[in-house]
């Protein structure tokens, strides 16, 4: 099953990290990355840019309108993700776990919903 790990981190936390200790959690979340890729969890990872490049778009009565992010205020905000691949949920958390940057904010664990399933409980052919 696909959980989509969501790492939500304080970007005021990151700009008092020494560079040094910063270029070392980099390398160290690279490693993790290529430590799933090889264990056979990781489907995809991205850090995201700054909150302060973040728009948040919606439609009301047909028309669309946006501003400028985070969606919530919050002192922690979404930094980026790892979607990986595990057997269930005690598995995904494990993982999450051990993702360096846990040690700096939260990671959000998620199933992945099968769209298929939710369109078809039965599995009934459509």
């Amino acid at each position: 099953m696909k959980y989509l790990c969501l790492v939500h981190c304080d970007e005021a936390v990151f700009r008092t990290i020494p560079p040094d200790e910063l270029r070392a959690l980099n390398e160290e979340s690279m490693a993790y990355d290529r430590e799933l890729e090889r264990s056979g969890h990781f489907i995809a990872a991205e850090a995201l840019a700054s909150v302060k490049s973040a728009k948040v778009v919606q439609v009301r009565n047909g028309k669309r309108s946006h501003v400028d992010g985070p969606y919530a205020e919050a002192r922690e905000q979404l930094g980026g993700f790892i979607l990986v691949e595990a057997r269930d949920l005690n598995a995904a958390i494990q993982i999450a776990g051990r993702i360096p940057m846990a040690r700096y904010g939260a990671i959000e664990v998620r199933p992945i919903e099968n769209m298929e399933i939710m369109e078809n409980p039965e599995g009934n052919a459509a």
